[in-house]
């Protein structure tokens, strides 16, 4: 699409590894692009000028925003610690898998300018290609306005009287600048950003221990006092007894997708930019289970322990809207605890979590927009690059996008978080389903050239982690709304939030299969899995590691 009129229509054999004059590789009517093709001088390429310790940090917390922050306070309120904690354990799980899937396939093939979509587009079809990859695309700009939306209120928790519009232009201009000249910029910016929040959620949860043990100020033992006390553990929802428990546990389960949403990707979409893709993303996802268990899951049951899921502050923050320090249940517990000052503090920290995460969501955006463009699924214009190696046109063009942001100066940043929200969440959902897909086709093209062997990186459970949550996957997605299915609980406006992303991947899907007329699926024996894997295995040879000369330098290179 958007520069091949090829149609599959014609076509009974798909090629592998030929190529055409022009130098492209393809399966004949659907390009595949190697590392080295991925741009022209017309249009320009990608460059590897992200370093290890940029691709680790990003791993670790580039996308850690307000969900963890705050969203889990309205969470907690809603259903009560256990059914919080526990939905964070499961979709950590969720995510575990996904980034074994994710970095399986990216450390076998990190060609410049990849992405989900890529992959697909090589070892699934095309149009299914193209659905993602747009739904990947818009999720992000989402994602972006989310974050910003978000940042531009927690200003206002130390003054209203600039106009919310006014700080919403600054934070875009910030990212977009970070984003448009040098992606080292990008890469050392989250660098910093992803420490300050690694340090302040190690603190946080070092200080939610303390307080468990009574070590505050006011030297109250809290122990899992609130779980015990009523309301108890579960809160139930929607329906009264064992239901109303279960279904507590599964709006949890639904709303925490948010903290996590589309963050594995990061590291494949900055491989191609990447030096040492080899060495480097197989680190990014062997660190990747420290990440979710000491940030999500240990930071969950540090917020169950030191506040109430009845709380009467944060009943009325979540109430209100609040998306600032007000409504997160870390700073209302150390405020129960007797500590002065730290909401402030605690403040800026998810300001910076939220301009963060919303630079790194603009670089994944506008790279899954270059990706489209490089496999001929998005107007070429998108391949642009600078001098510097930066797709600008793609950043300008997602950052446009993420403009809708301006929405919560009238319509209220509460009331057009929580759109976002609900739209990015069943989003996220549907990528993870269809990346699902595309790692199970590169397994069996593997297995099929008995290659299973040759990937550079094998993580356990494959495939069965696999199929197990691409199944839970598409229960969430078809379960997502189920509260407007109660009586007297519908609403158009609740119904299209949950369910709108569904038939929009749809018509994108149907919509290219029917006009290009691609196959279903292409059969496992023409899946190409040879195209830039000897450019990434040449990377691997002349890839010289850092040794270290000390102690510190040994504890460095273990973490970036």
């Amino acid at each position: 699409m958007f520069g091949s009129e090829k149609s599959a229509a014609n076509m009974d054999v798909v090629r592998e590894g030929g190529s055409d004059p022009g130098g492209e590789k393809h399966n004949d009517e659907f390009a595949v692009l190697e590392a080295t093709e991925s741009g022209n001088a017309q249009y320009g390429t990608t460059r590897r000028a992200l370093k290890s310790r940029h691709i680790q940090l990003i791993a670790l917390g580039g996308c850690i925003g307000t969900g963890l922050f705050v969203g889990t306070g309205s969470t907690l309120s809603t259903v009560g610690p256990a059914p919080l904690f526990m939905a964070f354990v499961i979709i950590s799980g969720v995510v575990w898998s996904v980034m074994n899937s994710l970095a399986e396939m990216t450390a076998y093939l990190p060609v410049q300018g990849v992405s989900v979509p890529y992959y697909l587009n090589r070892f699934f079809e095309p149009s299914l290609a193209f659905a993602a990859g747009w739904n990947y695309w818009y999720s992000y700009a989402m994602l972006v306005a989310a974050e910003v939306s978000a940042a531009s209120v927690v200003i206002q928790y130390w003054t209203t009287s600039v106009p919310v519009a006014v700080w919403i232009t600054i934070i875009l201009v910030v990212i977009v600048c970070l984003n448009t000249f040098v992606v080292s910029w990008y890469g050392e910016s989250e660098f910093w950003f992803a420490s300050i929040k690694i340090i302040a959620i190690i603190g946080l949860i070092i200080l939610g221990i303390v307080l468990f043990f009574g070590g505050g100020p006011n030297h109250d033992r809290l122990g899992f006092r609130y779980w015990k006390n009523p309301p108890g553990a579960f809160k139930s929802y929607a329906a009264p007894g064992n239901t109303g428990k279960f279904l507590a546990f599964w709006t949890a389960l639904i709303r925490s997708g948010f903290a996590f949403v589309l963050s594995p990707e990061l590291v494949t979409i900055a491989a191609g930019e990447t030096e040492a893709p080899r060495r480097n993303i197989p680190k990014a996802g062997r660190r990747f289970i420290y990440r979710l268990i000491v940030f999500y899951i240990l930071g969950t049951l540090v917020i169950s322990v030191i506040v109430s899921s009845d709380d009467p502050d944060l009943l009325k923050a979540v109430s209100s809207g609040k998306t600032n320090a007000g409504a997160s249940p870390f700073v209302l517990g150390i405020q129960r605890a007797g500590i002065p000052v730290l909401n402030h503090i605690i403040n800026g920290v998810i300001l910076t979590s939220a301009w963060s995460a919303g630079n790194s969501f603009l670089f994944a955006g506008s790279r899954s927009l270059y990706s489209l463009a490089i496999t001929n699924q998005a107007p070429k214009i998108f391949r642009t690059c600078n001098k510097h190696g930066v797709p600008y046109v793609a950043v300008l063009f997602t950052a446009a996008l993420a403009c809708l942001v301006y929405l919560s100066v009238s319509a209220g940043s509460a009331s057009v978080f929580t759109w976002f929200l609900n739209l990015t969440t069943i989003s996220g959902f549907i990528a993870w389903v269809v990346l699902f897909m595309g790692y199970l086709r590169f397994r069996k093209a593997l297995i099929y050239h008995n290659m299973l062997d040759a990937r550079p990186y094998k993580t356990p459970l494959q495939p069965y982690s696999t199929w197990v949550t691409m199944i839970l996957l598409v229960l969430l997605c078809l379960t997502n709304g189920f509260q407007v299915f109660f009586p007297g609980k519908f609403s158009a406006a609740s119904f299209l939030a949950a369910y709108i992303t569904i038939p929009i991947f749809a018509v994108l899907y149907l919509g290219h299969k029917i006009w290009f007329r691609t196959p279903w699926v292409y059969p496992v024996s023409k899946i190409d899995i040879f195209s830039g894997k000897e450019d990434a295995d040449r990377l691997e040879e002349e890839d010289i590691p850092p040794v270290p000369r000390n102690v510190f330098e040994k504890v460095w290179f273990w973490i970036a």
